[in-house]
């Protein structure tokens, strides 16, 4: 039987609106100011043609926030951003947890025509891990319990922050820049490879990873990750389902009941982890 606060969260029209849109750097990504007011690009569930990357906010019900935030980092391939069902979807679950989401949109480096590289990806991140930390108190957020969530591509973009962490420049002009991108924790969803790191170290954030073994794009990865984390003594919970194949999302359209019913394992590891309470 599916928890009350999943149920709720599937009855919810999936659409990015009515909430607060933070965008990463005031006067636009550095380089590429002249571009921060062209407009996206989207349709149903996707996003393309961002040059103003963004934070979108969905905070708890009032009073239930429990300190914890994460964002998330949708996939796509770089190409494109899958927003609503990697983005907004997970963002509005973890926020009836408790935790404040924040649903990344960052620089496409694949998409047809991008003028973006990959470190203008890891820029974004790593700009979103600092947004949230140096802006805690606004949110109602510890700044030791923000962690980052990646889907596919989106996963990329987590390990991208992770691994190696990256400080803050304490004589940063900029107070954001200050403080640093490191993740308390992370969340990786059948991720792509890039960014994963030839050796895990022994401090890696503590890693929540799940996926399915017949995805016939990045099951390797999985077992690579996990392999990886478990040389390093490091702390993984794995979650590797027998079948599912990729991008199944929040599991609401899947055939499977193990994968229908795979973020109450999210919810068990956060709970666990003193990052979520119990869900009733």
């Amino acid at each position: 039987m599916l928890r009350p606060c999943l149920l709720a969260l599937l009855l919810i029209p999936v659409i990015a609106s009515a909430q607060q849109v933070v965008p990463l750097w005031e006067k636009g990504a550095p380089g590429f100011e002249a571009r921060r007011d062209e407009p996206e690009q989207h349709d149903q569930w996707w996003f393309k043609n961002i040059h103003n990357p963004s934070l979108t906010v969905f905070a708890p019900p009032a009073g239930k926030s429990n300190g914890t935030a994460i964002i998330v980092a949708a996939g796509g391939g770089h190409r494109e951003l899958v927003f609503n069902p990697e983005g907004v979807g997970p963002a509005q679950y973890l926020s009836s947890l408790g935790i404040t989401a924040f649903a990344l949109k960052y620089r496409l480096s694949r998409e047809d025509g991008s003028k973006y590289t990959i470190e203008h990806t890891a820029q974004d991140i790593r700009r979103a891990m600092r947004t949230v930390r140096a802006r805690a108190a606004e949110w109602e957020v510890d700044p030791r319990r923000i962690g980052v969530m990646g889907w596919s591509a989106g996963g990329e973009v987590a390990a991208l922050v992770a691994y190696p962490p990256v400080g803050g420049n304490p004589v940063a002009q900029d107070p954001v820049e200050r403080v640093s991108a490191r993740p308390d924790f992370e969340i990786l969803i059948y991720p792509g490879p890039l960014g994963i790191p030839a050796q895990v170290p022994e401090d890696a954030p503590p890693l929540f990873l799940l996926g399915a073994a017949d995805d016939e794009y990045v099951a390797d990865v999985l077992f690579d990750i996990a392999r990886k984390y478990h040389a390093a003594n490091a702390s993984i919970e794995t979650h590797i389902y027998a079948q599912g194949k990729h991008a199944f999302n929040m599991g609401q359209r899947s055939g499977y009941a193990s994968i229908r019913a795979w973020p109450q394992r999210l919810a068990d590891w956060l709970q666990d982890r003193g990052l979520a309470p119990a869900v009733k």
